[in-house]
């Protein structure tokens, strides 16, 4: 193939074009979800209608107070979810080198409800209501989160010590997370036992991952932790890059591989903290969204994780309205459909991993 001196060679702008147009697909996709996710339910609205209430044209005032008070936020947290889950467990997965990390399988999400059943039992943060959408409410989420946050810190803090060992598998890695699961399980139903009736039921419904049961602050605050840690990812979209082809590699190429693994750990403990503090226990989304973006655009972290933010958001959203759907007019936690999702997922990608 010939070009001229400075040009772009054709193939490497196919390259970028079939990527962007399938990143360009998903936010259609996503768009278009999201006002069905809306329009959907024990009542249901025109998407039309939904779309003229979202730009301000009143239609009525009971469509108004159903989508802008329960349905809207709803969505809105499902996509922040979905994106921060899935995002972080594209960093793990790359600054680990292991394709099974996510903060569900590597035992950072059960860590953050720990620290999130701490806060509500022994601190106080957490009482409940007589309403069924909000029959849990978080007096005090700022604590929540800290407390989510620190108990994410010690998880990950663990994940990397292990990834340091000399030898340390994926395998290994994923036993590991295995049994931190299992330790802070049994520290939060330590701390049921002891419980009195109102704190243990808020516990066990608040460990039901749902994204319906969030308000507006709450949503504002899950929404700026997830920006600002996706266009952090996004920042170092290359050092990740370097860190996918070796620690050495990476340091050849005068990346400071120590400090963005160990900054991104943070990061994505953060995220996690704050997600499982305010919605639950939402597991697999993190570890299936990437490898599905994976096999459409490839492991370049320029795309893999935009495109998996996007993959989160949808898939969360889908998740929560056929949760909606299934069984109405009863609804769902979504992290049943997650799971059941996630779980056949998880053993493909462990079984593949054990044949190489």
């Amino acid at each position: 193939m010939h070009f001229n001196d400075g040009a772009i060679p054709e193939d490497y702008l196919g390259y970028v074009r079939h990527k962007s147009i399938c990143i360009l697909g998903g936010t259609i996709l996503l768009f278009f979800m999201f006002v069905y996710s809306i329009s959907v339910g024990a009542v249901t609205i025109h998407p039309y209608e939904v779309m003229q209430t979202l730009l301000g044209q009143s239609v009525s005032t009971k469509w108004d107070a159903i989508i802008w008070n329960i349905r809207l936020p709803q969505a809105l947290a499902a996509v922040v979810a979905g994106v921060g889950l899935s995002v972080t467990g594209v960093i793990m997965q790359s600054i680990l080198r292991n394709p099974l990390g996510s903060p569900f399988t590597l035992g950072i999400s059960n860590a953050g409800a720990f620290g999130a059943a701490v806060s509500v039992i022994l601190l106080g943060t957490g009482k409940m209501q007589s309403t069924v959408a909000n029959a849990v409410t978080i007096n005090n989420p700022y604590l929540t989160t800290m407390t989510a946050f620190l108990f994410c810190l010690l998880a990950t803090g663990i994940i990397l010590i292990i990834s340091r060992i000399r030898g340390a598998s994926p395998e290994v890695m994923v036993l590991a997370g295995v049994a931190l699961s299992s330790l802070f399980t049994a520290g939060t139903m330590f701390l049921q036992y002891f419980a009195d009736d109102t704190q243990l039921a808020a516990v066990v419904f608040w460990t039901f991952g749902d994204v319906g049961r969030v308000n507006w602050t709450e949503l504002g605050i899950m929404a700026g932790v997830v920006l600002l840690a996706t266009l952090f990812f996004v920042a170092n979209r290359w050092n990740y890059n370097a860190i996918d082809a070796g620690d050495e590699t990476a340091k050849g190429l005068g990346v400071n591989v120590e400090r963005i693994r160990l900054i991104g750990m943070i990061v994505a403990a953060l995220v996690s903290a704050v997600i499982v503090a305010f919605l639950g226990v939402i597991g697999f989304v993190g570890l299936i969204c990437p490898h599905m973006v994976r096999r459409v655009i490839g492991d370049d972290q320029r795309f893999l994780i935009p495109g998996s933010a996007l993959m989160g958001g949808i898939l969360l959203l889908v998740s929560d309205t056929a949760a909606r759907l299934i069984v109405a007019p009863y609804v769902l936690p979504v992290s049943v459909l997650t799971a059941f999702m996630g779980a056949p997922t998880f053993i493909y990608l462990l079984l593949r991993g054990y044949r190489r």
